[in-house]
């Protein structure tokens, strides 16, 4: 899980007043959006879902392209888009991996009579310990 600032191609669609979106670092990622600020959140989405994937099958990332080596064309403008593939993982990775944890028996039988679910409160726990909540 990392942070990511890749280039992304707008190509404004003067017919219903979106854009196109490209990534020069990527050639099968695309997205599109309505307006600039829907462009923005889409062309996040598609970038961080594919440095997510890069992730997951353990590829090297390609070095960002600088802008100004960037070819455009027309009304096409270039801008730096950020990612962070954390939330992906937590929205995608739901494999659940069996821990073997150690407390005092007289503990176990309080929570156990208490209907306290281990695997919850672990996983509640370490998501407040590790600021993910």
């Amino acid at each position: 899980m990392a942070q990511y600032v890749y280039p992304a191609i707008f190509h404004p669609e003067k017919e219903d007043g979106g854009f196109s979106i490209f990534f020069p670092d990527f050639s099968n990622t695309f997205s599109q959006g309505e307006d600039m600020s829907d462009g923005m959140s889409m062309a996040n989405d598609a970038l961080s879902f594919t440095l997510y994937d890069y992730e997951k099958e353990n590829l090297p990332t390609p070095i960002p392209t600088p802008l100004e080596n960037i070819r455009l064309d027309g009304d096409d403008f270039a801008v730096y888009i950020f990612a962070d593939t954390a939330a992906y993982h937590r929205k995608f990775d739901q494999t659940f991996v069996t821990q073997t944890v150690s407390i005092p028996q007289w503990l176990s039988d309080e929570a156990t009579k208490a209907n306290i679910n281990f695997s919850q409160l672990l996983q509640n726990a370490l998501k407040l310990q590790l600021d993910l909540v």
